[in-house]
């Protein structure tokens, strides 16, 4: 049998160390030069590795950037750039279903796991709202982004959302690109407009949420609801 090239003996060594210890027995840009085998399989990926984490900062920021973000990088192409962003997307949905068939109050810690993976480090500022049941159960969820500092909520459109999926509960959750975990007067505002609109509908508004990579916020546990 022929021999394996150096390459290919490097990223078998990679993908052994992968699965027999984790990714904690691999440095940051080893779990990206490991990812990027699978979707450029004939080349030295490691210093296009080390190029993403260079351009972004860490590797989580690698996860949160667009495809426009990632192709800009020499080498990204198209494989790579989708192969990253069903990482992220993959991620996300199992997240969802963590929290798709249990009482919400009883898992904040999935509930916010998955609004972190979904818009906590996007770069512009988006609005998630999570349509509950009578027994606080995810029906269903929409994202709505908007710019960089702002996002435009209205509350006919989630009043629409309501009763189409027969909900009787929501939750709002919006991101912060500052990566500011902070609530702003307007943040709390919103709150407080939206839980009275909601209550004359017989919708109970269940807490808005703050998220960022790193930290969230319950403006409703902060009593600023």
């Amino acid at each position: 049998m022929p021999e394996k090239s150096p390459a290919e003996g490097h990223r078998h060594r990679l993908r052994t160390r992968f699965l027999q210890n984790g990714l904690g027995a691999l440095y940051d840009y080893e779990v990206l030069e490991l990812l990027l085998t699978y979707a450029i399989p004939r080349r030295d990926v490691k210093p296009l590795a080390r190029m993403l984490l260079q351009r972004f900062g860490s590797i989580d920021k690698v996860f949160d950037a667009t495809e426009y973000e990632l192709k800009s990088v020499p080498g990204i192409g198209d494989n790579a750039a989708g192969l990253i962003l069903l990482i992220k997307a993959l991620g996300a949905r199992c997240l969802e279903r963590k929290i798709s068939h249990a009482d919400i109050f009883e898992n904040q810690t999935a509930v916010v796991d998955f609004l972190r993976m979904k818009v906590g480090g996007s770069g512009k500022e988006t609005l998630v709202v999570l349509y509950l049941d009578s027994r606080h159960r995810l029906l269903a969820y929409t994202c709505t982004p908007g710019t960089v500092n702002r996002v435009a909520v209205f509350w006919r459109e989630i009043m629409e959302q309501c009763i189409f999926h027969r909900a009787t509960a929501i939750i709002l959750a919006h991101n912060h690109p500052s990566g500011l975990c902070l609530p702003s007067p307007e943040d709390v505002a919103l709150s407080r407009k939206i839980r009275d609109a909601a209550a004359a509908s017989d919708i109970e508004l269940v807490d808005h949420l703050l998220v960022t990579p790193a930290d969230f916020r319950s403006l409703k546990q902060e009593n600023y609801m």
